[in-house]
């Protein structure tokens, strides 16, 4: 479970979360949903530790976080954005990273340069290399911004099939349906209602 326990949190003097106790699962796909600006990033961000409260305690697992930017390298290949940030032998490295781009389409793509990808190819490419990490709690930021409804489709079975457990902020029509657990977030301050 992600437990938070009288939360508080600022940026400068803007209010984002203010004596917060709430406690989300961790457990197959759990979908935060909101406006722009309600606190979904920043809630995310608390919860992978890249951001500290002014007070209160966080409790959550082992997590890796797919940020909103997808932060790629021009100079280097799209399989080697992936086998670069592997501890495994080189030669696993690359299966691997051969399964997770096949997970998200990009297979055929393993030697071009992020110039050449469009926008939704370079998401999926930043989706695939957030997986690489071992973790047991995946934090996805607007994991699916670009990609065409099909495709999205086609990779949230695969992650399904694979057994992670994600927490995902998306707006995208069908995400809910196939959430686990879904948040509405409203605010700041946030405020966290169950709909699911």
């Amino acid at each position: 479970m992600i437990h938070f326990e009288q939360v508080n949190f600022n940026y400068s003097n803007k209010i984002i979360v203010k004596d917060f106790s709430f406690t989300l699962p961790t457990q197959g796909l759990t979908l935060l949903t909101g406006s722009s600006g309600c606190g979904k990033t920043t809630l995310l961000r608390l919860i992978a530790g890249l951001e500290q409260p002014q007070s209160g305690t966080i409790t959550a697992p082992k997590t890796a976080m797919l940020f909103q930017e997808n932060r790629l390298f021009p100079w280097r290949s799209v399989l080697s954005h992936l086998t670069d940030v592997m501890t495994l032998p080189p030669a696993s490295a690359k299966e691997k990273a051969l399964d997770l781009l096949a997970m998200v389409e990009l297979e055929n793509e393993a030697n071009a340069l992020p110039a050449i990808l469009s926008g939704g190819m370079q998401r999926r490419l930043s989706l695939a290399r957030c997986f690489t990490l071992q973790n047991s709690l995946y934090l996805l930021d607007e994991p699916f911004s670009g990609v065409d409804e099909k495709r999205r489709e086609r990779i949230l079975t695969r992650l399904q099939e694979r057994n992670y457990t994600l927490l995902l902020s998306g707006h995208e029509e069908g995400l809910a349906d196939r959430a686990d657990n879904i948040f509405s977030l409203s605010g700041p301050p946030v405020i966290v209602t169950r709909t699911k």
